[in-house]
């Protein structure tokens, strides 16, 4: 008997669901390592099919997809607590976050390609065969800073602030100055060491503490339109709220993003 495509099709889905792996042959197959798999396992992100009658962790072609689902979230950087309520959501369709995680890794895709023309053009500048602006120099990098913004946090940014106010800020990026790009990036080294330095005083109303809430008000200012006192205070807390923004300012020291907003809204005079 001959199948018909539509049959051909189907049984051919139904061999790749009865497809199993063990522990070891999906992390193989995934490119991760078995301690991971059982992390996730743990934590209740990726539970086995079943455990077999030796023990071990079965997985089934379900499974094999939302490992699949867990990795495209892990690449674009969301948290693995944030990727198991994506997962569990009622609301959850695969095929639709397929498509939004296709248009990401196509922005990334543009991303590189701009970063990697930036580098040919500067090996042609440096063989004499072209000439190259100063603006053509930094394009790249400025577009990545911009890119990887509305990656970790452009949801969050457009929800509090409007699409209109985050495009007029990447529209500032992309059209800095080399000097306005160094001294941007300048300035948010400095944040960082004052932040550091003033946080060891423990005094959110001192110098320190009052000079870095003014560094990052400098520093707001080459991605802000304009600047109020409010909108810092806001943005500050924010950083508090937020659980990326607040990981970010405490990576090098647990309780920095308490203390910047402290001293923010001290500086703001929004201190309730």
């Amino acid at each position: 008997m001959t199948l018909t495509l539509r049959e051909g099709l189907e049984f051919k889905r139904q061999e790749v669901r009865r497809v199993e792996y063990t522990i070891r042959k999906l992390g193989q197959l995934a490119g991760i390592s078995t301690r991971t798999l059982r992390y996730y396992d743990e934590v209740g992100l990726l539970n086995p099919a079943r455990i077999n009658s030796s023990g071990y962790r079965i997985y089934n072609q379900d499974q094999v997809d939302q490992l699949q689902q867990i990795l495209f979230y892990r690449e674009l950087g969301v948290s693995l607590e944030e990727i198991k309520k994506i997962l569990s959501s009622p609301s959850f369709n695969k095929l639709e976050a397929l498509k939004k995680h296709r248009e990401k890794l196509l922005k990334q895709r543009e991303q590189l390609d701009l970063l990697i023309t930036t580098v040919e053009k500067t090996i042609a500048l440096k063989e004499g065969r072209i000439a190259m602006t100063d603006k053509e120099k930094f394009i790249g990098f400025k577009q990545k800073l911009i890119e990887e913004n509305e990656k970790q946090y452009g949801e969050e940014i457009r929800a509090k602030y409007g699409d209109e106010q985050v495009n007029k800020s990447n529209k500032k990026v992309a059209e800095m100055t080399e000097k306005q790009y160094n001294e941007v990036s300048k300035l948010a080294l400095e944040v960082e060491e004052t932040l550091l330095a003033a946080y060891k005083t423990g005094d959110p109303a001192g110098e320190l503490a009052t000079k870095t809430a003014d560094l990052h008000r400098q520093w707001l200012s080459f991605f802000w339109d304009s600047y109020t006192k409010e909108a810092h205070a806001g943005i500050a807390q924010m950083y508090v709220d937020d659980e990326r923004f607040k990981a970010f300012y405490d990576k090098n020291q647990p309780g920095l993003a308490e203390f910047l907003r402290d001293a923010i809204l001290i500086y703001t005079g929004m201190r309730k």
